[in-house]
């Protein structure tokens, strides 16, 4: 086959989604397809401002006001047989000017959209952004073969589409990593490089950046109260983005001798070596599109606690402890911590054979999701495609 893989600058968004086409990329011409990255040209979003709302906008004008042109001229000069393959359903408004070829469009997660729509009173959005996400789910609504990364996604999908789609399948994402259980002596190597003291006691671990539905501030809230009653508490670190002030904030009113440590730039390695060092993995997320900590922790023996909604519960696949997800109202948020760190503490003091059966059972349910599987899902995908 021959594949035009159109994905995101890499100006424009966080790095996992340039990644994602990497790894199609790398995998389709692997098993012996010609592939091509397509991308919008940075033009105006490459001028020297510091401002990054101007850049953002630039970047717009990038995408929806240059890039049309230059998609035309390139579906144009590919052959009938070419395969378009949209990498993120965010980059729907390209989709009516390829819908008339053979394409398929990856779907991640719908929470911008779902935001937009008033499904997240957490994350209420302005009407910029609303008009914003319609004219996305406008343009994807017009595709025809789409590939979700979970049933809760292609549920989020079918809601937002008007019509049955010719192919919808859900394709699990495969790790991106080798993660596995390390021994102590090499977690401690990779993890002393962080210059925090390390225990053999361990520590509980939350992965993720700021962003608003990973619920940091949820995570030291049941820590805070996990360290209120706990005499010897483990230490939290926080793995992912610098923190923001409020986290700061926070975290120093953590009550001693709980400690909350924010960790950034680790290796996967390192990441790796703390999921095994680790306690458990405290995963309170407020939606996802799938949930790469989950599976991640699992492979490398850490035991997980998450919130008890789909994606995470499909993802988790019965072996993880399930919290209630935060509530909005603060008054009782209080009680969510409480009991989301009675929770943590069942599971930070697991007698060994409970906590040995429940690492092996997440080991193996973590070898569902395997990237070689992925890569072989997708491509069948695409050659029905190309056929219909």
């Amino acid at each position: 086959m021959r594949l035009v893989l159109l994905t995101h600058p890499d100006s424009l968004v966080s790095e996992s989604m340039p990644r994602f086409a990497g790894m199609i990329s790398r995998g389709m011409t692997e098993r012996g397809h010609e592939v091509k990255l397509w991308t919008s040209r940075r033009k105006f979003s490459r001028l020297p401002i510091r401002s990054d709302f101007i850049l953002k906008w630039f970047g717009y004008i990038d995408q929806y006001l240059i890039c049309p042109g230059e998609l035309d001229h390139l579906l144009k000069q590919q052959p009938a047989e070419t395969v378009f393959v949209v990498t993120d359903q965010a980059l729907g408004m390209w989709v009516p000017r390829l819908a008339h070829r053979p394409h398929a469009i990856h779907c991640h997660d719908f929470l911008a959209l779902k935001s937009a729509r008033a499904e997240f009173p957490e994350n209420p959005t302005r009407w910029t952004g609303q008009q914003y996400q319609q004219f996305i789910q406008k343009g994807f609504s017009h595709g025809q073969v789409f590939i979700s990364v979970s049933e809760n996604t292609r549920q989020d999908l079918h809601r937002f589409l008007p019509r049955q789609p010719q192919i919808s399948e859900v394709v699990y994402n495969g790790l991106n990593h080798n993660f596995r259980p390390m021994e102590l002596g090499e977690r401690n190597s990779l993890l002393n490089q962080t210059g925090i003291e390390i225990s053999e006691d361990g520590f509980v671990v939350h992965i993720g950046g700021n962003q608003w539905y990973k619920n940091r501030m949820g995570v030291i809230e049941i820590y805070r109260a996990f360290a209120a009653f706990h005499p010897r508490p483990p230490a939290l670190w926080m793995i992912g983005s610098a923190p923001t002030v409020q986290l700061l904030n926070l975290a120093a009113t953590v009550p001693s001798p709980g400690r909350v440590h924010f960790v950034t730039g680790l290796t996967n390695e390192q990441v790796n070596a703390a999921y095994s060092h680790a306690r458990a993995l405290l995963f309170p997320s407020l939606g996802e599109g799938f949930g790469w900590p989950i599976v991640e922790a699992m492979a490398s023996a850490c035991p997980v606690i998450t919130t008890d909604l789909p994606p995470m519960t499909e993802v988790a696949g019965g072996n993880a402890r399930l919290i209630p997800k935060m509530p909005i109202n603060g008054m009782e948020r209080g009680q969510w911590a409480r009991t989301s760190a009675a929770t943590l503490d069942e599971v930070v003091h697991l007698d060994e054979n409970a906590r040995t059966n429940i690492l092996r059972q997440g080991k193996l349910h973590s070898t569902r999701f395997n990237t070689e599987a992925a890569l072989a899902a997708y491509e069948a995908i695409y050659s029905r495609a190309l056929k219909s």
